[in-house]
């Protein structure tokens, strides 16, 4: 499922400006959950799949590809303004060539997070096999490109990490399996142990710049707000869930200085896409869109995955949707969301 989470980046050692304003990544390498899963989860057997129709009717091609939205995900994007490649390929693609390796893959899989119930309980990936993954692409680059080239590609590579979302959706709030376990504000912190150890893992196997994507308003997810509807006025956000989410946000905010300061000549960046997709919700006109609280597949209130198929009904025009499922962004959204990064990003490098 979602992570707004998307989302989202990487990130290079010591970044070259070129023109005076685009910045030269030899790689992008992707970590997370759906909102950055650009395939992984079509090589595995799991119900989380976007291997099909209406997903990826506006990618080029028109194309479903595994991507849980209309066309591309936040993490192509940015690999296309960084001027890396168009779109990133899922590692677990069979036939990668040379040319991907060396530029970059992705290693997320939608339904997944940091706590390991969480892909338990989609049978996905955990992000602990996320990295077993990356150990065996290292492994392929080096006999591919010889360990100093490869150790380069991994050491300037942006790295991005999106993850959190499904975490509190699976565990907390829909289904309450760690709220036995710990209030909100414990489960936050034990969710942002288990990044900081996966940063440091990142950390250990060469990276060095990473972007690290918090969470997005969790309550405005049209899933979110079906479960808690209560009819009387309408569709609203689920305040308390996003409440939540910006506490989560600060904490991590507060910690990513500490870890980089504790991880010899790395650099950590925030990814806020919190804002960005509240400012798309409360000013919808602004960005074009005319619908905020449902999706566009079927009814908008509960397709995603499995339940938005071929059979579904579509809206008529999904850039008028800030939502393409229940659940995750358009590529409209995502447009603007990657154009937030992109200035929250190279504002600070």
């Amino acid at each position: 499922m979602l992570h707004l989470p998307f989302f989202l980046l990487l990130l290079q050692v010591l970044p070259q400006k070129t023109n005076g304003q685009n910045f030269k990544f030899p790689a992008i390498l992707v970590f997370g959950d759906s909102t950055v899963d650009t395939g992984n989860n079509n090589y595995i057997t799991t119900l989380s799949k976007a291997n099909h129709y209406p997903y990826g009717k506006d990618f080029p091609g028109h194309v479903p590809t595994g991507r849980f939205s209309n066309g591309k995900l936040a993490v192509d994007l940015l690999a296309s303004l960084l001027g890396v490649k168009q779109t990133i390929p899922p590692f677990l693609q069979p036939d990668l060539s040379a040319y991907e390796l060396q530029t970059g893959v992705c290693f997320a899989s939608a339904g997944t997070g940091y706590d390991r119930l969480t892909a338990a309980l989609t049978r996905v990936i955990p992000m602990s096999q996320q990295l077993n993954y990356f150990k065996s692409y290292r492994e392929r680059l080096k006999k591919m490109a010889g360990e100093e080239a490869a150790q380069r590609i991994i050491g300037q590579a942006l790295v991005s990490v999106g993850a959190g979302t499904n975490d509190f959706i699976f565990n907390f709030y829909d289904v309450p399996t760690r709220r036995v376990e710990f209030n909100i504000h414990k489960y936050q912190d034990f969710i942002l142990e288990r990044l900081h150890d996966f940063v440091k893992e990142l950390y250990n196997l060469g990276c060095r710049t990473l972007i690290i994507t918090g969470l997005p308003p969790i309550g405005c997810l049209p899933i979110q707000i079906t479960a808690k509807f209560k009819g009387q006025f309408g569709r609203t956000c689920v305040e308390e869930q996003n409440v939540d989410g910006q506490a989560y946000n600060r904490k991590l905010i507060e910690l990513l200085p500490h870890i980089q300061s504790s991880l010899e000549g790395s650099k950590i960046f925030y990814a806020d896409i919190y804002k960005p997709i509240m400012d798309m919700i409360k000013s919808p006109e602004k960005h074009g869109f005319r619908e905020t609280m449902k999706g566009c597949c079927g009814t908008g209130l509960l397709e995603a995955g499995p339940i938005c198929t071929p059979l579904t009904p579509l809206c008529q025009n999904s850039s008028e949707y800030l939502f393409f499922d229940s659940i995750h962004p358009s590529e409209k959204a995502y447009r603007y969301v990657t154009e937030c990064l992109k200035k929250q990003i190279l504002d600070k490098l």
